[in-house]
């Protein structure tokens, strides 16, 4: 990923020094585990773990002339150590350490992301709390519908996020398997035992059948959850596009000093960190469809896989973490207005009220077509006169005769509109988040 879209932690993740390290561990381990099952004397697997090592830029050298990573880093290891070199990568094939290394630098990916996520999902759960009562305007297509509140819009992106969380755990899981089986992955050459004893080192599931290739459906689940979670950080930041709008004013990212929203207009406080998460998130959709079509490989084993993944997994990672660490900075320093929630909740003049007065009359005997047509003709006027809904609307219901006069006022109060979200709040409470 370049630089700008990059943070330190996730670009070590993927460094050539952290695959590396992470191939000579599991060619150590294969050494040592050859040595338990009495194939590889004891004396030369400790003097491997004593002696074998690496540099990066020593392999490259070397993979210049072999063209074939593996092959070159197996060459460096052996000529580090000496003549006892040769156990190095014994009875093994690229992809034993090809993907088993990935499943690492997977799983140390999905730890930094899952870290990330738990924070803003507290910082969400924090605010939506904050705001249970914060009243304001509905909308659905775009045009006021009815009041929710400020706390409720965000309770749904908790969850939501909270759900991304499972999504990566279990996505996390599934990419954390290893394979040693060898070539087309029938333990012809390398005994069953080792893959057991290399992977339980690793914290790693050996893979139940391989064909010397992990099967991609793992990492395709994997970044299709990256993707999902991307997606649900692309509605949030929509949302808070939308209501940050000149028109709207409800809501505004933090804005820091220095910060310039414009080079040609002063005025300008652009939501410009959820423009750059909804940009990225189409991105990481994209490398989702990658995944997918990495898949379907040739018989037991091609390389058409190899080449795209070592552009979408690093990139798909780091820009989610990035991405996360985005849209958590806009959260924690939201600046939330409720004035101009109630004000813009009023700009309509009350139509939002037209459905408690729809079911009022149907209650009250009024056939629902009927009662539909006199609530739509005073809103349709009121709209168009820029009249109040309440007013124009009490010439219908008084001239149907079904409500008297208080009890048509008493239908205009926006409190009952939240009374029945304590149960959504109450689940809220106890959705657990860990401190990070």
């Amino acid at each position: 990923m370049i630089p700008r879209y990059s943070l330190p932690e996730m670009a070590a993740v993927w460094s050539d020094e952290a695959r590396l390290a992470n191939w000579l561990e599991i060619e150590v381990l294969a050494v040592e585990a050859w040595s338990e099952l009495g194939r590889i004397p004891p004396e030369d697997a400790r003097l491997i773990r004593e002696r074998a090592a690496f540099t990066v830029e020593r392999v490259l050298e070397v993979e210049r002339v072999t063209r074939h990573d593996v092959a070159a880093f197996v060459e460096v290891v052996a000529d580090s150590i000496g003549p006892r070199g040769r156990w190095v990568h014994f009875g093994m094939t690229s992809s034993d350490v090809l993907d088993t290394g990935l499943a690492l630098q997977l799983r140390g990916a999905a730890d930094l992301l899952l870290e990330r996520l738990e924070v803003l999902l507290g910082v969400v759960k924090r605010l939506a709390l904050q705001h249970r009562d914060t009243v304001m305007i509905g909308r659905s297509h775009g045009i006021h519908a009815e009041p929710t509140s400020f706390g409720h819009k965000l309770a749904v992106m908790a969850f939501e996020l909270d759900r991304d969380r499972e999504r990566l755990r279990r996505a996390r899981e599934t990419v954390s398997v290893g394979a040693i089986s060898g070539v087309v992955g029938t333990y012809a050459a390398v005994d069953p035992r080792i893959e057991q004893l290399v992977c339980a080192k690793l914290g790693l599931r050996p893979e139940e059948a391989s064909t010397q290739v992990i099967q991609r459906d793992r990492h395709a689940e994997f970044v299709s959850a990256l993707a999902i979670t991307a997606s649900t950080l692309d509605r949030i930041a929509t949302e808070i596009r939308h209501l940050a709008r000149t028109e709207v004013r409800e809501v505004q990212e933090p804005f820091a000093e220095g910060q310039k929203g414009s080079s040609a207009m002063p005025h300008k406080r652009n939501p410009v960190v959820s423009e750059r998460v909804s940009g990225l998130a189409r991105v990481l959709r994209g490398y989702a469809q990658v995944a997918f079509e990495d898949m379907p490989l040739w018989h037991e084993r091609d390389i058409s896989h190899s080449s795209a993944e070592r552009v979408i997994l690093p990139d798909a990672t780091g820009l989610l973490h990035f991405m996360l660490s985005d849209m958590t900075w806009v959260m924690e320093g939201l600046q939330v207005d409720p004035e101009r929630m109630r004000a813009n909740l009023e700009a309509d003049g009350g139509l939002f009220f037209s459905q408690k007065v729809l079911t009022s009359l149907v209650d009250r005997g009024m056939a629902r077509d009927d009662a539909y047509g006199a609530v739509q003709r005073a809103a349709t006027d009121a709209w168009d006169r820029g009249i109040g809904f309440r007013e124009r609307m009490w010439e219908e219901v008084a001239s149907a005769g079904v409500l008297s006069e208080e009890e048509f006022a008493a239908l205009f109060h926006v409190e009952p509109y939240l009374s029945n979200l304590g149960g959504v709040f109450e689940r809220l409470e106890k959705l657990p988040v860990e401190e990070v």
